[in-house]
């Protein structure tokens, strides 16, 4: 009875603010389907509204690498024979967006996040409290998987809030829907080119 009593209360939370709740247990509730998802093999938090796709390529970038176009808020990984797989992206807010050339220097699986300094004092400034650090999970804000750039704070992660795809809402890191980042996290090396477009 505790723990209804404890889900019903954190879901009405985050009904009022707004906020998917994620739960240990590899479930959230999205307010969009209005309904529970399960994290977890078979279900990863959702799909993204913008649905992945192959497209044709003729720029002059090598397969394998990635570009990010900021404005249209998608990410194009070049593959062979004049293709890409296009996949939507979450993007940094106005005064967090970027640009820039750096390669992949690590990959995770459900990585865990250490917010940097600045972004503690920030959001503690909003009312906020981060933790230091967040392990791997369900609930973490990195997602299923992170690509590391560069020498840089930003990653390339997915996110247990499929519905923020398409929109300016990051600090900075590059977001996908969880099934679109283990996708693309199972065909790009440690070592391969990320461009950055602003």
């Amino acid at each position: 009875m505790r723990k209804l009593v404890l889900a019903v209360l954190g879901l009405c939370f985050a009904i009022a603010s707004g906020q998917a709740l994620a739960f240990g247990g590899g479930t959230y509730f999205d307010l969009q389907k209005r309904e529970w998802v399960t994290y977890g093999p078979g279900g990863y938090g959702g799909k993204s509204p913008v649905h992945r796709k192959r497209v044709r390529y003729n720029g002059p970038e090598k397969p394998g690498t990635i570009i990010i176009d900021t404005k249209e808020r998608r990410l194009y990984h070049v593959m062979n024979n004049g293709r890409a797989m296009k996949y939507g992206i979450g993007v940094g807010r106005d005064g967090f967006q970027w640009s820039g050339t750096h390669r992949i220097t690590r990959k995770a699986e459900w990585p865990g996040w250490t917010p940097p300094p600045e972004m503690r004092v920030r959001e503690r400034r909003n009312g906020r409290i981060l933790p230091a650090h967040m392990p791997g999970g369900p609930n973490n804000p990195l997602g299923a998987r992170a690509l590391y750039i560069g020498s840089t704070l930003y990653r390339i992660h997915g996110t247990n809030q499929p519905w923020t795809i398409g929109s300016a809402v990051s600090s900075g890191c590059i977001r996908l829907a969880n099934e679109d980042v283990i996708h693309l996290y199972k065909t790009v090396d440690v070592g391969a080119k990320v461009i950055v477009k602003r």
